[in-house]
């Protein structure tokens, strides 16, 4: 293993390691807030109420 950091730097290495893992978690973050569902600054009222409706069942008046 210690063969490898005499082929790379380990300091270019590591940065673009950790320069290509916080362009992913961006890119994952801005997917998720493109959705409906999984939009976090909108807040819940924007998002449909089919999943509570789904779990209470059917309404009963008796």
């Amino acid at each position: 293993m210690w063969r490898i950091w005499l082929i790379f730097d380990p300091r270019r290495a590591l940065t673009g390691l950790f320069v290509f893992l916080f362009v992913l978690a961006l890119l994952i973050h801005f997917i998720l807030l493109s959705t409906n569902r999984y939009n976090w600054l909108d807040g819940a009222s924007a998002a449909p109420a089919t999943t509570t409706a789904a779990v209470e069942g059917p309404a009963t008046t008796g």
